[in-house]
């Protein structure tokens, strides 16, 4: 397996987000992460990309106990990561931002990683817009810029943090054809999102939380289909 959480516990006084979290990811699967507004879906990544300090557990990747490494060293190990709200460097342009996190990721210069950002470009379909400054961009090429940069780190687990909020019906099903093309070229992905059909679209297996606790775990429509699911997420008696 690739990513192992062992016990992962954490919280903020009398607020739980990770509540003794046991949770396995295998080399090249998909998984997505369901669950109402502050169950501890993002405190998850953050314990996974090293920004948040578990108070109690351990993060192992390949095996390797990486619980209190910092995040630059989880990036240089392979962990790569999205977030929820597109920060991009604004007045940079698209092809700047992924050289820096390209660069970041491998400790490069910017003439050894110009090639390989032309080809995440492509593969991102922002490859139009490289000389575009970020802050000029749509919401979906930020998400998708977003993305970029996660890859560009070179990744070997990608963290997807809700990258379907806020689209068109449209939009959302272009961005699924991006991250399933990702994923059919062998990457890990862990995806938290709400828009449940996209997520739905990509995933092998599917983790449902509620204050911090895995409430169910399985196959993705048994998941959505089971009663604590459709209780607690979904608001159905």
């Amino acid at each position: 397996m690739l990513l192992e959480l062992k016990n992962l516990s954490k919280a903020f006084g009398a607020v739980v987000v990770a509540a003794d979290v046991n949770l396995a990811v295998d080399e090249g699967e998909a998984l997505g992460v369901i669950g109402p507004n502050g169950a501890g879906k993002s405190s998850i990544f953050n314990l996974i990309s090293g920004t948040l300090a578990p108070d109690s557990g351990t993060v192992q990747l390949d095996g390797e106990d990486i619980t209190r490494e910092p995040p630059r060293r989880r990036v240089l190990a392979g962990i790569g990561r999205s977030h929820q709200v597109p920060q991009p460097f604004e007045h940079l342009t698209v092809f700047e931002n992924t050289v820096v996190a390209a660069c970041f990721g491998s400790g490069g210069t910017e003439e050894a990683v110009r090639d390989r950002v032309v080809e995440i470009l492509y593969s991102t379909k922002l490859l139009p817009k490289a000389n575009l400054p970020a802050g000029a961009l749509t919401l979906l090429e930020r998400k998708r810029l977003e993305m970029t940069r996660a890859l560009a780190t070179g990744p070997r687990l990608l963290l997807l943090d809700e990258i379907a909020g806020g689209l068109t019906e449209g939009e959302c099903q272009e961005l699924v054809a991006t991250v399933q093309d990702i994923r059919s070229q062998g990457m890990t992905i862990i995806w938290i999102e709400h828009v449940t059909h996209a997520l739905l679209a990509v995933i092998d297996r599917l983790v449902a939380l509620d204050f911090g606790k895995i409430i169910a775990e399985g196959a993705p429509r048994e998941v959505m289909n089971s009663d604590a699911v459709q209780r607690i997420y979904m608001g159905v008696d």
